[in-house]
């Protein structure tokens, strides 16, 4: 049993691999400057990105929360109070 353990946290902890095919050469010299430009590799600049990428929920499963919390707690704001609360300069 301990072997079996060990084993899989052993795979929980590695890290994959993933190929992007068929990037646009502009993409590709964008993402490479601003990697660049934080003084990182491509490789480096991209992993840390996908990582952020990961921690934030789509825009699907975003809506879905809200469209449930609005649900359970019944709030309803009509448009104009929204507005009211919005900057002035974004207007």
């Amino acid at each position: 049993m301990l072997a079996c353990c060990r084993h899989s946290h052993q795979n929980a902890c590695m890290a994959a691999s993933i190929t992007i095919r068929n990037v646009p050469h502009h993409a590709r010299n964008e993402l490479a400057a601003r990697a660049a430009l934080t003084g990182r590799s491509l490789q480096e600049y991209l992993r840390a990105q996908l990582i952020e990428l990961a921690t934030r929920p789509d825009a699907e499963a975003l809506l879905a929360r809200i469209r449930d919390r609005k649900r359970r707690t019944g709030t309803r704001l009509p448009a104009e109070k929204i507005l009211a609360h919005c900057d002035p300069d974004r207007r």
